[in-house]
């Protein structure tokens, strides 16, 4: 299959923004990133902005906790199954129009999620938000790999890092300043990503000017078909079992089953696609299938092993949404610090597996240590703990990223990137799912064996609250009652970063085989113009 760039209409668009041979200068570079930093900032936001309302969201919708569960995995779903979409389609068409149509798609979701009357209709609002929010972070990844070479990409991938910190710490704080305002209310917190958008939109339109790929290729739809399928089915099992049906049952027997015959029909689609949403070839590189696997596993850890935060500072600890936002601070910083100061050092040094290495070292320990929470573990040793794991997220992600576009042609580029961050996505709705059933039982579990601690007129509230199916509000119960709930909640939570510690050893593990590899000198878009030159 031969490729030409198409100049047409956009023949100076190298001339403007970078040079006949591809590379570019850091003005040219920044300015080409300035919309797509503002859609990726967009994207991110509508995900965290809702973390701290979700609580009030959840109890005013009348749901319970498999809604608060699905509200967070179904937009993970959606991402996990169209990010190697996008990805691939990002190697055949232009990625500025798909960039363009992944915020209209989020638009869209957040119109439906702010105008929500019921989980139901929020839950599907967040798969519309999900499959915009999944192209906006998969050709994020993308265009900088085009632009950028993988020597140069630590750098700008601070950029990335940083951009992702401030929406995910100021998310969590507009969040909870608008959930506590009278006169706006949580559905605010899902329109708020939407001007943000718009001027995205605008903003790319001026500054994104990307030669164009003309590829006469097929897009591989019964592929995006069922890796969907097959992860959906995969998620009603984690998410109802121990649930509605025992986890030994016939409809585990039946969900798992369907899901191992999906997956098998997938790869034989894929293996007779001729443009493969996830080209299977790209496997027999061992670098790209221990990337994998430890997205896969640092998924699982970091989305199961954060998610529930507001839960804990909430419930567990009575406080605000705004406060809950504040008290999440440390993550974020950590996640910050080491995201902008491990890229610039890695394109000093061109070395980058210890900080890989020492990524997952800190987000083992500060998953294991966050083991030990309660109700009343003091907040200083939160905050410790909670920073040692921003600081091993800020240090992982990028990196296994970047190591995979390190070792793969222009021509794959989306679909190598795409592929890791569908691992990553599908690790953390699988986490997020099993984390969230196996959170009810233990909070369940706590619950039991205080209960008799209670009064008998407590016993009588606490049975009504806990057996409501929703949410509870702990500061319309009885002293003695709350500080049951909140013990209950505080040891539930506790367990599940216990869990997710383990996870995160096994992904600090599978980076350890990763081999080294001297990152490149030349980006994408130089790659491509020296291949049509040679051709």
């Amino acid at each position: 299959m031969t490729t030409t760039p198409r100049t047409g209409a956009q023949s100076p668009a190298l001339a403007t923004q970078g040079a006949a041979d591809g590379t570019m200068t850091h003005a040219q570079v920044m300015r080409a990133l300035s919309g797509l930093l503002l859609g990726f900032f967009c994207a991110i936001l509508s995900s965290t902005v809702v973390t701290n309302a979700l609580p009030r969201i959840i109890g005013e919708l009348g749901g319970g906790q498999s809604a608060y569960t699905w509200v967070v995995a179904s937009s993970l779903l959606a991402v996990t199954a169209s990010t190697p979409l996008w990805g691939k389609l990002s190697d055949q068409f232009s990625k500025k129009i798909l960039v363009q149509s992944a915020l209209v798609i989020f638009v869209i979701g957040s119109l439906v999620a702010g105008l929500a009357q019921n989980p139901a209709t929020l839950i599907t609002a967040r798969v519309i938000q999900g499959l915009g929010g999944g192209g906006l972070s998969a050709l994020g990844q993308v265009v900088l790999a085009a632009m950028i070479s993988p020597r140069e990409r630590g750098r700008y991938s601070g950029y990335l890092g940083a951009t992702f910190a401030v929406a995910t710490v100021g998310g969590p704080l507009l969040g909870g300043v608008i959930t506590d305002t009278s006169w706006l209310g949580w559905r605010w917190c899902l329109f708020v990503g939407i001007p943000f958008a718009v001027v995205a939109l605008v903003v790319l339109q001026r500054t994104l000017n990307l030669p164009v790929t003309k590829r006469r290729a097929k897009v591989d739809w019964a592929g995006a078909f069922f890796v969907t399928a097959a992860v959906c089915t995969l998620l009603i099992w984690v998410t109802f079992a121990d649930d509605k049906y025992d986890w030994l049952s016939w409809q585990t027997y039946t969900l798992v089953a369907a899901s191992l015959v999906l997956t098998l029909i997938f790869l034989f689609v894929e293996t007779k696609a001729s443009e493969p949403i996830i080209p299977l070839r790209l496997f027999r590189n061992p670098t790209i299938t221990l990337a994998s696997i430890a997205s896969l596993f640092v998924g699982i850890a970091l989305f199961a092993g954060t998610v529930f935060f507001s839960q804990y500072f909430q419930v567990a600890r009575g406080e605000s949404p705004t406060m809950s936002g504040v008290m999440t601070i440390p993550l974020i910083a950590g996640l910050f610090v080491s995201s902008t100061v491990s890229g610039r050092i890695i394109t000093r040094t061109g070395k980058w597996k210890a900080w890989l290495l020492a990524g997952g070292l800190l987000m083992t320990a500060g998953l294991a240590l966050l083991g030990m929470l309660r109700y009343d573990t003091p907040y200083v040793y939160i905050a410790a703990y909670m920073a040692l794991v921003g600081l091993g997220v800020g240090m992982t992600l990028q990196n296994l990223v970047l190591c995979t576009q390190n070792q793969v042609s222009p021509d794959d580029l989306g679909a190598a990137s795409s592929t890791v961050t569908f691992f990553r996505s599908l690790g953390g709705a699988v986490g997020v799912s099993v984390l969230g059933s196996v959170l009810g039982t233990r909070i369940g579990h706590h619950a039991l064996a205080t209960i008799g601690q209670l009064s008998a007129e407590d016993q009588v509230t606490a049975a009504r609250a806990s057996g409501s199916g929703q949410l509870p509000d702990p500061a319309a119960l009885p002293a003695g009652v709350r500080t049951w709930l909140e013990g209950a909640y505080g040891h539930g939570i506790g367990d599940i970063f216990l869990y997710a510690a383990p996870v995160a050893l096994v992904a600090f593990v599978v980076t350890l085989f990763i081999k080294e590899v001297p990152l490149r000198s030349t980006n994408g878009l130089a790659q491509a113009a020296e291949t049509n030159r040679a051709s």
